[in-house]
């Protein structure tokens, strides 16, 4: 069975709430994982946002690029106009070809057990999770 999870659900259940846990590798290392998650050999994680639009690297596009990292600068040198700043990335992140059936039926014939889906916004380190949510 395919099970699509929603960490915001998870944590709303007041059942991780309800425990103590200390800032410490120990008191971390005790909390129990999820069953789901624990006895499944295989699920997916998909991280996508504004650094999706470039394809070029992965979610920490914006920190190499800001930094220096010279095969970023090249990169946006060569498919940006002058003056391009991260937030123009923003209205071309439209997800014109998502098809959540198609990724469901994927990821069911896949094998996966589970699969957690961040819309990261990479400016702020918030996270958006893709489920029904009031968040």
């Amino acid at each position: 069975m395919l099970r699509v999870t929603s960490i915001v659900t998870f944590y709303c259940t007041g059942v991780i709430l309800s425990i103590d846990y200390k800032p410490t590798w120990d008191s971390i290392d005790a909390r129990p994982l999820p069953s789901w998650y624990d006895e499944a050999k295989f699920g997916i994680f998909i991280t996508w946002g504004a650094f999706s639009v470039p394809s070029f690297g992965d979610e920490w596009f914006l920190y190499f690029w800001k930094t220096g990292l010279p095969e970023y600068v090249k990169y946006m040198k060569e498919n940006y106009k002058p003056g391009f700043t991260y937030a123009d990335f923003g209205p071309q992140f439209t997800a014109e070809f998502y098809n959540p059936d198609q990724w469901a039926n994927v990821f069911k014939e896949s094998g996966a057990k589970y699969v957690l889906s961040i819309v990261l916004c990479d400016k702020c380190n918030l996270c958006i999770f893709c489920y029904l949510s009031d968040i």
